[in-house]
């Protein structure tokens, strides 16, 4: 059974943390989920992990604002702030040993936004990286699977439906409306398969973000730019992946993520949308292990 933690944060935002394996382990994989989502997305990555790798500790939280951790101020809904929660996470449930960071989408930004703000700290914890249908460039490379110009428009009105949304503090979304928009969000989330089991998880989701984060976190989310950041771990064991149907992080969004970091093993998977550790569990899982397996291989660092 998984082990419940709650951080408490400076700004008395409490996360919601579940953690597996030795609390002494000599590596911790920290797995991050995507906006809007929780820490149940990374459900079939604990299953495998548990089994294959006994030895290693994995946590999982939710953001804030997101699943069971508390609402937040808007001025925090930011992924520099969500940098610094990582930091704090790290701190209190995995003070010891090398750390592996596992990123979707929004999870992955805040790995970035996290080694761009605690530089010192990333360096002396962080022993390899997998970015999952993330990307480093803000929106640059999201046009929906649609025209430009068609691209631009849903943009314009994503954007200021999410400033309305920010406003509305703590409120959640109503489930009703929820399950009425589910193709919407099987068209946006999904590629050409979707178990009907895995769209219920990612609306039940939605359901428990406050519409806070969900409008919030929009303009750091689409806004940010970290190659240059990326571009200084070059020497951390990595893999990126994405699907050629992803509407939200393309492939191009990998594509540059990989320049940046020339030794990361790139998958596309075709057919798969943004979903990916749902979609297509073997090939992320297969990334992970791998990422992993390289650094157990690995002297121990310094002071570890």
């Amino acid at each position: 059974m998984p082990e419940h933690v709650e951080v408490r944060l400076p700004d008395d935002v409490r996360l919601h943390v579940e953690a597996v394996g030795p609390a002494d382990a000599e590596v911790t994989a920290v797995l991050l989920h995507g906006w809007t989502l929780d820490g149940r997305s990374w459900h079939r990555q604990l299953a495998a992990l548990r089994a294959a790798f006994g030895s290693v500790r994995v946590v999982t939280y939710d953001a804030r604002g997101h699943g069971r951790s508390s609402c937040m101020t808007l001025p925090t809904a930011t992924l520099e702030q969500l940098g610094d929660d990582l930091a704090a996470v790290l701190d209190t449930v995995a003070p010891t040993g090398r750390v592996v960071l596992v990123g979707h989408s929004m999870g992955g930004m805040t790995i970035m936004e996290y080694a761009h703000r605690h530089p010192g700290h990333f360096a002396s914890r962080t022993a390899g990286l997998v970015f999952v249908s993330t990307t480093a460039e803000g929106h640059a490379h999201t046009v929906y699977g649609l025209s430009p110009r068609i691209a631009r428009l849903i943009r314009l009105a994503e954007t200021t439906g999410a400033g309305v949304l920010a406003r509305c503090g703590a409120w959640r979304p109503p489930r009703a409306l929820l399950r009425a928009l589910r193709p919407s969000i099987r068209w946006m989330l999904f590629g050409d398969r979707c178990d009907p089991t895995d769209i219920r998880l990612v609306t039940s989701a939605v359901a428990r973000a406050t519409l806070r984060s969900i409008g919030g976190f929009r303009a750091s989310i689409g806004t940010q730019h970290r190659l240059d950041t990326l571009a200084t771990l070059a020497h951390l064991p990595a893999a990126a992946l994405v699907g050629d149907r992803d509407r939200l992080t393309p492939p191009p969004c990998a594509e540059s993520i990989a320049a940046a970091l020339p030794a990361t093993e790139l998958t596309v998977c075709p057919g798969a949308g943004h979903m990916l550790m749902m979609e297509r569990p073997d090939k992320v899982n297969e990334a992970l292990f791998g990422v992993l397996r390289r650094v157990l291989a690995q002297t121990p660092l310094h002071g570890f």
